[in-house]
């Protein structure tokens, strides 16, 4: 019904429970084995290494311009499996619903994951719900785990990175940060930007078709300098990066400067950073250019000789910049 909130009887394992999940949950995800109501989702066992993620999910706003908290925590979860090379297959979502939200808006959020799974294609197999006092969550938290399968001869890892190797971005950074940055109250600016939200199984795929990846990592929390800090220091070798090799839009530009912010840490959630050996960089860069998620893939550095963990910047002017790894969030509650 219109107005109509979560109480704190939604979450009490009785018939309140029982209606919000046949009423909103179960009609909006449309999944089979969901509709089943077992405790646990029996599903075939696929061929091949397993890779599963798991990760929770705090934005706020809820919704925001190119996504919400229900694309976000697929596309999330989805894009940590396509980091290791996995094809996604199933995922589970747990929610953690504040006493007092709209149903109306639950409903948006469940709608946004059932098409965003379709969209990826992957199934929502199982789930939870509970309900927390009114005052102790941000509205909704989300968590999805994800179960996906590695292809026969894919190897791909945070370690795999070597000397000579070539990376590859796929697009422009920061304008999922920023995006959710200008929907929030404290701030009067505006922009007009859009998250990159989006699920890159199947640009990781096309890649995986035209050549040889070493490693893959989507730079999230702490972005691409943070993503860089890792793979370095997972491999034992250092990386060089150009700074104007690094695609940065001007507004996303803009709102760093007016805040203090660095582009490089500022969060993503449709960009991946991949290490490809020389010879097949041309090959993997016009796969990417070819999908609609890597249109502005770039490369943008390489792995060279170096003491792990190092991670050098050649800036505009020609001067070397050592980046760090982040000590903490420059924006909470972002992914």
């Amino acid at each position: 019904m219109p107005g109509e909130v979560i109480t704190m009887a939604h979450g009490g394992g009785g018939t309140r429970m029982l209606d919000l999940l046949e009423r909103t949950v179960f009609p909006a995800l449309g999944e089979e084995v969901l509709l089943g109501a077992e405790d646990a989702a029996v599903l075939p066992a696929p061929e091949g290494r397993l890779a599963v993620t798991t990760d929770s999910f705090v934005v706020r706003p809820l919704f925001f311009s190119g996504g919400d908290i229900g694309k976000l925590a697929v596309c999330g979860t989805v894009n940590d499996l396509a980091m290791v090379g996995a094809r996604p297959l199933y995922l589970t979502l747990g929610l953690i619903i504040e006493e007092g939200l709209e149903i109306r808006t639950l409903e948006r959020v469940l709608a946004s994951v059932a098409a965003t799974a379709a969209e990826a294609g992957v199934r929502v197999v199982a789930g939870d719900t509970k309900v927390v006092e009114r005052g102790k969550a941000d509205g909704l938290y989300v968590n999805t785990s994800g179960v996906g399968v590695i292809p026969e001869g894919v190897d791909v890892s945070i370690s795999g990175a070597r000397p000579g190797d070539v990376l590859l971005l796929n697009g422009f950074i920061g304008d999922h940060g920023v995006a959710v940055l200008a929907e929030r109250e404290e701030y009067s600016f505006s922009v007009d930007l859009s998250s990159d939200c989006a699920p890159l199984a199947g640009l990781v795929a096309d890649m995986l078709s035209a050549g040889e990846v070493h490693s893959m990592r989507d730079p999230t929390r702490g972005g691409l300098a943070a993503a860089l800090k890792e793979m370095s220091a997972a491999s034992g070798w250092a990386l060089e990066v150009e700074e104007e090799s690094v695609p940065v839009r001007e507004q996303v530009r803009g709102v760093c400067e007016l805040l203090g912010l660095d582009p490089l840490y500022v969060a993503n959630e449709g960009k991946l950073v991949a290490v490809v050996p020389q010879r097949d960089v041309e090959a993997v860069l016009e796969a990417m250019r070819s999908h609609p998620l890597g249109a502005d893939s770039t490369a943008i550095g390489r792995v060279i000789e170096g003491k792990k963990g190092r991670v050098e910047l050649i800036t505009a002017l020609g001067s070397h910049r050592l980046l760090r790894m982040p000590s903490g969030e420059q924006l909470p509650r972002i992914c």
